[in-house]
């Protein structure tokens, strides 16, 4: 029997972890500088920014920072009975009655599951830039559909 199984993307959630950290460090680089701008006498046609101008910028870091780790939600949680997969907005828990294959091809950005019904579930959790990490978690994934599709020991 295969135990339970947890998986998420190594490169992306590293790299969107800096690029929200860079956001917010520009964010707050630009608002300081906005303060230093209002300094000395008004000239016609200047524009002068104030607390609240710097603080709204830095709400707008925050903001953009929180979208880019929206793509550090990516999950997938896999058992004997079933499959959760967390992609960037929405989840999906499937019996592995209705998964038919796990597939890993040639040129696609993620695995992704057949479903019985014809169609298809990205599976953005195992992303091929993570090369040799993506093919053990389909690999694994396989073995838990295989196991699935033993019968049970009633006993056990």
């Amino acid at each position: 029997m295969t135990a339970p199984l947890e998986l998420r993307p190594r490169r992306l959630v590293r790299t969107a972890r800096v690029a929200a950290g860079l956001i917010v460090v520009v964010f707050v680089v630009v608002a300081i500088a906005l303060g230093r701008s209002g300094s000395g006498p008004v000239r016609p046609g200047q524009l002068r920014f104030g607390l609240p101008d710097q603080l709204a910028m830095v709400g707008l870091g925050l903001l953009a920072a929180g979208a880019v780790l929206l793509f550090t939600r990516p999950r997938v949680l896999a058992d004997r009975d079933g499959v959760l997969v967390r992609n960037v907005l929405g989840e999906t828990r499937l019996p592995w009655q209705v998964v038919t294959a796990v597939r890993l091809d040639d040129g696609a950005p993620w695995a992704s599951l057949d479903l019985a019904d014809d169609d298809q579930l990205a599976v953005m959790a195992l992303q091929t830039n993570d090369g040799q990490h993506a093919v053990d978690g389909v690999l694994a994934l396989r073995r838990l559909l295989a196991d699935s599709r033993e019968p049970r020991d009633p006993t056990s």
